[in-house]
């Protein structure tokens, strides 16, 4: 019986060279679903970008798909990777340099992703100038398990902690803490929908309180800290979840006692999490505290105690070496202004036919949340902005409106040609 092309199935055929690896018509037994279906009879937006952000590419080998093919993902996570990255991903996929296995079947505890776990943690000391005396862990379940690893490993049940709320995730951690510390929340944006962040010389601290935490960039909200607060005890340090603007930008870490994120919003894919930690804090956990969720475990394990996401940190390290040929942070966030001075600049531009509701000083780099004057036409902007190639643009669900993530890996065209599109939406409607 003859196979239509159409078929998810096909002939698997013998590499007479080399039988163990599959021909190119086993790989193509895959198709590569084009957005083909998304064609309209308007003039699609085209944009050609000579300023756009050029990076030293990793080594890579020729795409099997056209980048033509991919679209501008303006998703708050998993987001957007460097393109050149996955290409390098997808050369090393079906065998690692000379290991004869993919790094998805290696031994965590061989010497092969030995190498790669240590030069990930090398490259990132570099970029983020990490301290010695401060331990870099990668681990598992994502920047909310450390909502309650961070409480049990730093303080006791009836420690005080202090908490600056700007948005939903510091308000989760917030509510975790209070299983197994006494936290305290010294100032909430709730009231004003987290829209700005306060003066903190103004705030009341609590003078004994193990840790401040705050989080450095509401993705939801779109609020972002410009600078960091200074405990006031000099017994108080200072914990940050990073999450959503993670290297997008250089940090002082000797400021922080503790610093988390998850990897799949700037660095990687869902399945990382990164805490960096000062060592002294390490070995004080809550008896209580399971052995997954100690750091001590995992400082003294070099991050294996147990089979880590080793794929993930594989691709976390190659993230590391596109921020580095970039020039580093310094130039990375450079770029990262650049992307987010146009749309701003768009929104504010509008006449009200678009609103961006946070407060200009605090703006976030990352998330732009925007709402447009007519709600109505909010599921048509997304519609539209789909068929043009640009996706995942409708904001959270707690809060409605619109979201461009732009993160370290969104090229400034596909901005330039959100822009764009932003502008002959508006003629159209306005």
């Amino acid at each position: 019986m003859a196979m239509s092309a159409a078929t998810p199935h096909s002939l698997l055929l013998k590499n007479p060279t080399n039988p163990l690896k599959p021909t190119s018509t086993q790989l193509a037994a895959f198709p590569t679903t084009s957005l083909s279906r998304h064609a309209t009879t308007r003039k699609p937006i085209s944009i050609t970008c000579s300023a756009a952000t050029t990076t030293t590419p990793l080594p890579t080998t020729p795409s099997t798909s056209a980048s033509s093919d991919r679209v501008f993902n303006f998703a708050a996570g998993p987001a957007t990777l460097p393109e050149n990255v996955l290409l390098k991903a997808q050369s090393e996929l079906y065998i690692w340099r000379d290991s004869g296995m993919s790094v998805m079947e290696m031994s965590h505890r061989g010497k092969d992703f030995l190498s790669i776990i240590q030069k990930a943690e090398s490259d990132l000391r570099t970029l983020l100038n990490i301290p010695s005396d401060y331990a870099v862990l990668f681990l598992q379940g994502g920047a909310t398990t450390q909502f309650a690893a961070i409480p049990l490993n730093l303080c006791q049940p009836d420690d005080t902690v202090d908490f600056i709320v700007t948005g939903s995730w510091g308000d989760k951690a917030y509510k975790e803490a209070t299983k197994y510390s006494k936290p305290n929340v010294i100032w909430s944006g709730k009231s004003d929908k987290y829209t700005n962040i306060p003066s903190f010389d103004s705030l009341e601290q609590s003078p004994r309180a193990k840790y401040l935490h705050i989080c450095t960039n509401e993705t939801i909200h779109g609020v972002e800290f410009k600078d960091y607060p200074t405990p006031k005890d000099p017994n108080t340090i200072l914990v940050a979840d990073m999450s959503s603007n993670f290297c997008s930008k250089p940090v002082d870490v000797s400021k922080f006692g503790l610093i988390y994120a998850g990897a799949q919003k700037n660095v990687g894919p869902s399945g990382v999490t990164i805490v960096i930690i000062r060592k002294d804090l390490i070995g004080n956990a809550q008896p209580i505290t399971p052995v997954m969720l100690d750091y001590k475990i995992h400082a003294e394990n070099n991050s294996l105690y147990n089979t880590p996401p080793c794929y993930g940190i594989y691709m976390c390290g190659l993230v590391f070496e596109d921020l580095l040929a970039q020039g580093g942070l310094v130039e990375v966030e450079k770029k990262n202004k650049k992307k987010a001075q146009i749309l701003y600049d768009t929104i504010d531009a509008s006449n009200g036919f678009y609103r961006c509701p946070v407060e200009k000083s605090v703006r976030s780099l990352m998330n732009v949340p925007f709402t447009l004057v007519k709600p109505e036409l909010e599921a048509d902007f997304i519609k539209e902005a789909a068929k043009e190639k640009m996706l995942q643009l409708k904001g959270h669900r707690s809060v409605g409106g619109m979201r461009a993530s732009i993160y370290n890996a969104m090229p400034y065209a596909g901005v330039e040609k959100l822009v764009a599109f932003m502008k002959d939406f508006q003629a159209r409607h306005d």
